[in-house]
């Protein structure tokens, strides 16, 4: 039957009803599909909309609390936090993502004394502390510098450890980071933190909303393509995620997400480990902006979306529709 033709073979039959389309699904949504992405911010009762992203907010400590209730009561397993750092701490070495109370270790402690049973995922990168918005320390040109940056990264990495993450997001591109990282963790004991790695990221031009919501955008000088990847190069990427997974990365990511579907299908192919996408916040603020002026449907933009990542290959997805989505498969 392998060669049938039609009229022996007809693909529509098995598209005829709803619930044959659902029994023939090759892949499928659920919440636990989804990690969420938060801002967190200093204050008290604080809720800043972030207006490159409607419908996204910058929240303080206690805010964040209920957002990490909502998230499970939705089915959501996992919280993904960046700090929106005062101009004032910032600094030209980062030298806050060190300080055990700053504000994303005071943000992880809250949300695991009051909701233990939920994941949290830990930016490392030293963009959201750096005076200069880049995510590593310069030299006197002005260039991002590797190894005394992993330094920098491996304090960073034990400082959230130590307030309760549960998965460090390496997301500098430096080389070697993820090494350095896993041997620390391992030494201080934390034997079951996992390290997602930002593995294939490239120097996207969707990522502007992002820098407005953690502040660094207006501080960034010069750009960031001496670290982060060519988006030309897709080869490259494989030789990134080898290298990390030989590291010790439990799994790797791809950012941004849907322009970069041929990289997840082909990591996911090449390595067979755990693949997250992130859709990043220029993919976000596209929907809601098409979404906006009646170009499509928020709720099938966004679960067409979803589904594009699951259909390439992925674990599960960094979306800032993460609670929409989850409410809207929990209906």
């Amino acid at each position: 039957m392998t060669n049938a033709s039609y009229p022996a073979l007809r693909l529509r039959r098995t598209r005829a009803s709803a619930w044959s389309r659902a029994m023939y699904a090759e892949n499928r949504l659920a919440p636990s599909d989804f990690i969420w992405p938060l801002f967190v911010t200093e204050g008290q009762g604080v809720e800043h909309p972030i207006g490159s992203l409607p419908g996204v907010s910058r929240w303080s400590v206690d805010q964040m609390v209920e957002r990490a209730k909502e998230a499970r009561a939705a089915g959501i397993p996992c919280l993904a936090l960046f700090p929106n750092t005062q101009p004032e701490r910032r600094s030209d070495d980062g030298a806050e993502a060190l300080n055990p109370d700053n504000l994303m270790c005071r943000a992880i402690r809250a949300i695991k004394d009051a909701v233990p049973d939920i994941g949290i995922l830990t930016d490392v990168a030293l963009d959201p502390y750096t005076a200069h918005g880049q995510d590593g320390l310069l030299d006197e040109a002005g260039y991002v510098v590797n190894d005394a940056t992993i330094d920098a990264l491996i304090g960073q990495s034990l400082n959230q450890a130590a307030a309760g993450a549960d998965i460090i997001a390496p997301s500098d591109m430096m080389d070697g980071r993820v090494g350095a990282i896993r041997e620390a963790l391992e030494e201080e004991g934390h034997a079951n933190v996992q390290i997602m790695a930002y593995a294939a990221k490239y120097a996207s031009a969707f990522y502007g909303p992002f820098r407005d919501a953690v502040g660094s955008g207006g501080l960034l000088k010069g750009n960031k393509k001496t670290y982060q990847m060519d988006p030309a190069n897709g080869e490259e990427a494989l030789r990134e995620v080898a290298l990390d997974i030989a590291e010790g990365a439990d799994s790797v990511m791809v950012k941004p997400g849907l322009p970069y579907l041929d990289i997840i299908a082909r990591v996911k192919d090449r390595f067979q480990v755990p693949v997250f996408a992130y859709q990043v916040s220029g993919e976000y603020a596209m929907i809601e902006a098409a979404a906006a002026v009646g170009a499509g449907d928020r709720d099938a933009l966004v679960l067409e979306t979803l589904m594009a990542f699951k259909r390439a290959g992925c674990s599960g997805v960094l979306t800032y529709h993460a609670l929409h989505a989850a409410r809207l498969l929990g209906a």
